[in-house]
């Protein structure tokens, strides 16, 4: 088991020493650490990151949490390492949501978005059910199937705004502030559920409690993918309702009725908020090395375990 996996075996018994870890980890100043210094952090864990702790080792173990990847031992791309995630993605969201005044900005922003989106989930996927690390032809179609369809289908409140706007002032208002929260919630388990679908297909690598590799397992895959599912569709759909509902009650105060204007920095800047707070809350819904039980995983398992419960690397 990589030293990543045991460290997250040991800390991240509750949803809060989660949450605690990732306000860490998603220091954007990790990004800047250099392979060279990531590769120090690593040696410094394994000669001393179980015999003592001190800032030095925290720092190491925060280093190597944020730019390694816990399959394969290799670096993550810093552009799809999780500390960037929120630098990144934020404009994209605060742009997807704006009700552009016609369909073509909304394919822009929206392409960009969920091709960004896509390119994470798979960077921080489970690893052991690709063979060598590498993206099968079928997986490189789904996930650019997924990226069209997304960005259809994200830009579908613009869509009939510009065909309906004249009909109905309902669709309009419906088009505007209810549609895009279910759709980016939708559209945000979708990525996941497609880009990472090999490992439920191919079934992920699942440990005993000391750390020995038993098997593969489908079951676990599974298990691993729905949860990130629901913890993405969480982070965008909360940040598409939030600054919805305050929309609401603001238009209904008499400074704000006055001074129409203030309604789109307002939304943008409370998009851009919520979205950065969600990130850690997402993140941290789920263990990172996730327990399933023998009972719930293939027949193979129910002899060779020696233990009740197995864990899996959920992936991000």
């Amino acid at each position: 088991m990589d030293p990543n996996l045991q460290y997250w075996q040991n800390n991240d018994k509750s949803f809060l020493s989660r949450l605690r870890l990732w306000f860490k980890i998603l220091d954007p100043s990790l990004v800047l650490s250099s392979e060279a210094e990531i590769q120090q952090a690593r040696i410094l864990l394994q000669n001393e990151g179980h015999q003592r702790k001190s800032d030095k080792v925290s720092d190491a173990w925060l280093i190597s949490l944020s730019s390694v990847h816990a399959d394969t031992g290799s670096f993550i791309s810093p552009f799809f390492r999780p500390q960037v995630f929120l630098p990144i993605s934020a404009p994209l969201v605060v742009a997807s949501l704006i009700p552009h005044k016609g369909v073509k900005p909304a394919l822009f922003w929206q392409f960009l978005l969920h091709t960004y989106c896509a390119g994470f989930n798979h960077a921080n996927r489970n690893a052991t059910a690709t063979v060598d690390n590498k993206t099968s032809f079928k997986q490189s179609l789904l996930i650019t199937g997924t990226v069209a369809y997304s960005t259809c289908a994200g830009a579908l409140p613009q869509i009939l705004l510009k065909r309906f706007r004249l009909i109905s002032a309902v669709t309009e208002s419906f088009s505007r502030s209810v549609l895009p929260i279910p759709l980016s919630a939708c559209l945000a388990a979708f990525s996941v559920m497609v880009v990472r679908s090999e490992e439920a297909e191919n079934g992920i690598r699942v440990f005993d409690s000391k750390g020995n590799p038993v098997g593969v397992s489908k079951k676990a895959g599974s298990k691993a993918v729905k949860e990130t599912t629901l913890s993405r569709a969480t982070l965008f759909g909360t940040t598409a309702t939030v600054p919805s509902l305050l929309l609401v009650l603001l238009k209904r105060a008499k400074f704000v009725q006055r001074n129409p204007m203030i309604i789109a920095p307002v939304r943008h800047i409370t998009t851009a908020i919520v979205f950065g707070l969600m990130i850690p809350v997402s993140f941290s819904l789920y263990p990172q090395l996730g327990k399933i039980k023998k009972e719930n995983l293939e027949e193979e398992f129910q002899s060779q375990a020696s233990t009740d419960e197995l864990f899996y690397h959920r992936g991000l």
